[in-house]
């Protein structure tokens, strides 16, 4: 995004919590790639309207998006994977201070192995954000599609890379396998028979996917 329309939309939200500071400062000093204020903003939005009984989310890195989707939806149940011990540790302690350890569950692992065993398990959500290894994300849909029901919502941060997914000029050999297949799986979505998706240029880009 435009780093001066950014920057005004930024300036527009309303005032932060001094958790949610908290987390933000923690994740900028430890270089954790958590989701940017307005798309997270744009997200609770979605959550209020569409008041979720049951998240997946994938990656969790710090806990950040896990909590801040509570203030979105309130009575919800969040079940979030993270593969990195560390910060899945750091998670747990996060969510605990918050005393919503009763309504968020982490869960270490390999996504795709998770959420194969939450698909044999038969578990239904009403919401899935995607937020992991870009490259993975069709990958994670095959399995995701199973478990969000009918009327339920899949979104997908960066799904813009960098603005490379779009741009004209040259990627970087070393993005290039990760770009073509973000192109690959924004492409799959949009075109999507059960699907009716909209990509959204916030940040990095996220798509919001209505499942038919």
């Amino acid at each position: 995004m435009d780093k001066e329309l950014e920057s005004y939309l930024e300036s527009l939200l309303p005032a932060s919590s001094e958790y949610v500071n908290m987390l933000e400062k923690n994740a900028e000093t430890n270089q954790v790639p958590i989701i940017h204020r307005s798309s997270m903003h744009m997200i609770n939005l979605i959550l209020m309207m569409k008041q979720p009984k049951k998240i997946l989310e994938i990656g969790t890195a710090i806990g950040y998006s896990a909590l801040r989707m509570l203030e979105g939806a309130e009575d919800a149940d969040i079940i979030t994977i993270e593969k990195d011990e560390k910060r899945c540790r750091e998670a747990i302690i996060h969510i605990q201070e918050q005393k919503r350890d009763h309504q968020i569950e982490v869960i270490l692992g390999d996504a795709a192995e998770v959420m194969q065993d939450l698909t044999n398990k038969e578990k239904q959500f009403d919401v899935i954000f995607m937020d992991a290894a870009k490259g993975q994300y069709q990958s994670y849909f095959d399995l995701a599609n199973k478990m969000l029901i009918s009327g339920g919502i899949l979104i997908t941060d960066n799904v813009l890379f960098r603005g490379m997914v779009y741009s004209n000029e040259e990627v970087p050999k070393k993005y290039r396998t990760l770009v073509r297949k973000l192109k690959a799986y924004n492409e799959m979505l949009m075109n999507h028979p059960d699907y009716h998706t909209s990509i959204i240029p916030v940040d990095d880009g996220v798509s919001i996917s209505y499942k038919r």
